[in-house]
């Protein structure tokens, strides 16, 4: 069974967002189009607390982008972003919700960052996500959503290490840096992973 998996599709990561993904609202289209050709929609939120340390207001002297260590592991410090609760936080308007099944929050821990929709970024703790769909008898995972070369990209990384065949739809997709997201298309290629463009799955 395929299942879909849509990241992190929030305002925070959407233009005039806290952390803004440069034409992230352009995905739209192809995000609510592809839904409708799966049987399984899932989506990922993250989910801080105010007070997470992967935030620059946490390290006094500290500026956003900044990199600091957390938990043994290099972190970016970000701006405030997806705090529990918040209109950041919430999911866009413009994201059709009608058929997903599930939603997994992320990032809860205050100590520790999480990209991946799956794991926290040191793997200490699982959300659930891989079992879930395990059980539903899903073997290969589809995603899309924010951003590219962050949760997306640690997402795929995660599904390709639960045993999942992982495709990315790369033009339902923005990254954060372009650059970036080359280094990490090719780092999924060479992990098994697959790169596929929307029109290979809307019919």
């Amino acid at each position: 069974m395929k299942a879909l998996l849509l990241i992190d599709i929030q305002n925070d990561f959407l233009p005039g967002g806290a952390l803004a993904v440069p034409e992230g609202d352009t995905i739209f289209p192809l995000v609510n189009a592809l839904q409708q050709q799966f049987e399984l929609v899932v989506a990922t939120q993250d989910w801080h607390p105010a007070n997470h340390n992967s935030f620059a207001s946490q390290h006094p002297g500290k500026q956003v982008y900044e990199v600091v260590e957390l938990q043994g592991l290099p972190q970016v410090l970000w701006p405030d972003h997806c705090v529990q609760g918040t209109a950041g936080a919430r999911f866009s308007e413009d994201l059709e919700l009608n058929k997903v099944e599930a939603i997994f929050r992320k990032g809860m821990n205050p100590e520790i960052d999480s990209y991946s929709g799956f794991y926290d970024n040191g793997h200490l703790k699982s959300t659930g996500l891989a079992d879930y769909l395990r059980g539903k008898g899903v073997t290969e995972v589809y995603l899309c959503g924010l951003a590219a070369d962050y949760c997306v990209y640690f997402s795929a990384k995660d599904a390709l290490r639960e045993g999942f065949r992982a495709y990315l739809i790369e033009d339902a997709t923005q990254a954060i840096d372009a650059a970036g997201f080359e280094k990490a298309k090719t780092d999924l290629l060479q992990h098994g992973g697959h790169i596929i463009q929307s029109h290979e799955l809307i019919r």
